[in-house]
């Protein structure tokens, strides 16, 4: 009997969870799009939301960055296109209005926030699942094994500099013992990842392996199904294909992989 009140709790405390993700996500949308929409606050702890007195667009104000942390469960409120502030600014601004973000369980358990490193103009984003262990402890992007194979795709495949192409990831924190993204974790922080893409508004957008892939492009199929022809997202193509980690352990689907990366930089020109 303990054990069936325990097992509903746990399944009570998943589908909570997942609600205020996919709640927070839903309220990311509609800020980018310029709708207005009531102002929610979660309290941390008690999963109770509290609604605020709503403001006009045109009206909000934009929290200055600081080196402040801030355990502020509400998203970012950036707008992603004002006149007058590039996109290096813009997405300053997006990263410090994240904050010491608590939105999800990885806040309690990550070292360092990974939000994204790269050229904020650039034509052309990787998009991965989450950071790892090094990724984790540096606060940056695909520095692993993963990271330097990646590297090397760009560099020595793409004949281009790691810097001139922007990288990030679909959640923000790691998983514990790189697990795969749980459904709340991906839904609390995708808005951040839609976000990154309105403001930098690449031309291509490479998609790491299946979380990174489902993720853009709402879709069930596996990546092997998906690779090796564009998407759209959002007026942005989507070149899906297998990540760095994976072919680490299966280096025969490099050829593919190659084939996947040839059709993004004939289609870049």
């Amino acid at each position: 009997m303990k054990g069936e009140v325990k097992d509903i709790r746990k399944e009570l405390k998943e589908v909570l969870s997942s609600l205020k993700g996919h709640l927070i996500y839903q309220r990311d949308v509609l800020l980018a799009e310029g709708v207005p929409v009531n102002q929610w606050s979660v309290a941390r702890g008690q999963g109770s939301a509290v609604s605020e007195p709503s403001k006009p667009n045109s009206e909000q104000k934009t929290r200055s960055r600081s080196s402040t942390t801030t355990t502020d469960h509400r998203p970012p409120t950036t707008n992603v296109s004002p006149t007058g502030k590039s996109n290096k600014e813009l997405l300053e601004e997006l990263r410090s209005n994240i904050g010491d973000c608590q939105r999800c369980k990885l806040g309690k358990t990550r070292t360092k926030l990974v939000f994204g490193v790269g050229d904020p103009d650039a034509r052309i984003v990787f998009v991965g699942e989450g950071p790892g262990k090094d990724e984790d402890i540096q606060g940056e992007p695909f520095v692993g094994r993963a990271g330097q194979l990646l590297t090397d795709i760009i560099t020595k495949g793409m004949k281009m500099q790691r810097e001139d192409v922007y990288i990030c990831n679909v959640v923000k924190c790691r998983p514990p013992e790189n697990r795969n993204p749980e459904p709340d974790e991906v839904d609390a922080c995708e808005g951040f990842l839609i976000k990154q893409l309105e403001v930098i508004k690449p031309e291509i957008v490479v998609a790491l392996g299946t979380f990174a892939a489902k993720t853009l492009l709402k879709t069930d199929l596996p990546i092997s199904k998906l690779r090796g022809r564009f998407h759209d997202y959002k007026g942005i193509q989507v070149m899906p294909t297998f990540h760095p980690s994976y072919l680490l352990r299966n280096p025969e689907k490099k050829k593919e992989t190659w084939e996947d990366i040839k059709m993004v930089i004939a289609r870049l020109g």
